[in-house]
């Protein structure tokens, strides 16, 4: 094994300040949002008796980013990002806040959750461009790894949380305490993240595009970016290889519990169901993002998504809930193909545009892993949710082809 071939270690990965900063505050700022959705489903819900618009509560942060992707995504690589991560999580704050603490009607509530969702891709994309910048060599996948995992962690916790803090103190409480989690969020970044960077030491001056030309607006920056990196075919190739899976994969998840009822599992299955994913993206991601070699995490990609994918395509078979529950932790696994695009994701990315990409990577994440539900839940109305997960796992086995056409880098 060579040096550069040599996976990285957490003491690496951990002794950047920057990502140390970033990576305990995203991970409260998730719990903290799991926690908010929840609380926000059940007050919409205890208000209405409506369980569409319950439902809508607990999606409306998702398709507005596209907005805010699109059209504001340049703001990642013109502005300083600590002062904008920090803004992100107090606008985060405050909204958790007003929900919890003004009567409002729902449809004014949902319209604050979407319009704060709209900036989501922005702080989220600055963020990214920051570890990027900080991190280097395997030491950047490793840290991606170690992020996905808090992630799934800080999600399944939010939603456990959440259960236990409505029951306990009610909607309102719960919100109170997402909002009290961003504040510390942004407290964190604020104070953990070191003022060099937030003096522009790693952006062109703002506005500029590198070469000391102006990029115009921001709007029309944006839409001209994000142009240019759709239409770079490795950049395309790659966002479509982590978007389409992970969509894929959401939709799938969302009908586990209607797939339980319909078999006739007992109470509660459905969240056991639920968790085995997560569950087996956590092993996953540690096990190929801290041992696996970097040349072989990359070839293992295309089978890693395979066994994403195939599993699901099982479930036409009926198993037994047991088994079913081990089929979707192995398939939760087969998440760890991300890890190997990581390099040549890198890699393909403009400098001056570094920013932008990473919040159309989470633009287009967070838009379909918002309408894959309502899809795929439409094929389950029309057929089954047996026929619908199966399909959501041979959609994700026609993604691989992009993974093993060797031109990814």
């Amino acid at each position: 094994m060579t040096v550069v071939d040599r996976p990285a270690t957490y003491r690496e990965v951990f002794a950047e300040p920057s990502f140390r900063a970033l990576f305990v505050a995203r991970t409260l700022a998730i719990g903290a949002n799991s926690l908010q959705i929840f609380a926000l489903s059940v007050l919409v819900y205890a208000g209405t008796g409506s369980p569409l618009l319950s439902a809508l509560a607990f999606g409306a942060g998702f398709l507005p980013q596209v907005v805010g992707g699109l059209l504001l995504g340049s703001l990642t690589d013109r502005l300083r990002p600590r002062p904008l991560i920090v803004a992100g999580y107090a606008v985060e704050a405050l909204l958790a806040a007003a929900l919890a603490l003004l009567d409002l009607p729902v449809a004014a509530s949902l319209s604050l959750v979407a319009v704060v969702a709209c900036g989501t891709p922005v702080f989220a994309g600055s963020a990214a461009r920051v570890i990027a910048e900080q991190l280097t060599g395997d030491a950047y996948v490793l840290g991606r790894s170690v992020s996905n995992m808090s992630s799934s962690a800080a999600q399944l916790l939010g939603l456990a949380g959440g259960g236990v803090a409505v029951a306990a103190a009610g909607p309102r409480h719960a919100l109170l305490f997402a909002a009290a989690c961003h504040v510390a969020a942004a407290v964190l970044v604020r104070f953990g993240l070191p003022a060099s960077i937030s003096r522009g030491s790693i952006l062109p001056a703002a506005g500029s595009r590198g070469d000391g030309r102006s990029r115009g607006g921001a709007v029309r920056d944006s839409l001209a970016g994000a142009s240019a990196l759709f239409g770079d075919r490795t950049v395309r190739r790659l966002l479509l290889a982590q978007w389409l899976p992970s969509a894929f994969a959401a939709g799938a998840e969302a009908l586990l519990v209607a797939y339980a009822g319909r078999r006739g599992f007992p109470s509660g299955s459905g969240a056991v169901l639920m968790a085995a994913p997560a569950a087996g993206m956590l092993l996953g991601n540690f096990v190929a993002g801290r041992f696996l070699r970097p040349t072989l995490r990359e070839r293992l990609s295309a089978p890693l998504l395979l066994l994403l994918g195939t599993p699901l395509i099982a479930v036409l078979a009926a198993p037994p809930l047991p088994v079913l529950a081990a089929l979707l932790v192995v398939a939760g696994t087969g998440f760890a193909y991300g890890l190997g695009l990581q390099r040549a994701f890198l890699a393909a990315a403009p400098e001056d545009r570094r920013g932008q990409l990473f919040a159309l990577l989470s633009t287009g994440m967070m838009a379909l892993q918002g309408l894959s539900p309502l899809l795929l839940g439409t094929v389950a109305e029309l057929t089954s949710p047996a026929l619908a997960i199966a399909s959501a796992g041979a959609a994700t086995v026609l993604v691989t082809p992009l993974l093993r056409r060797g031109r990814l880098s």
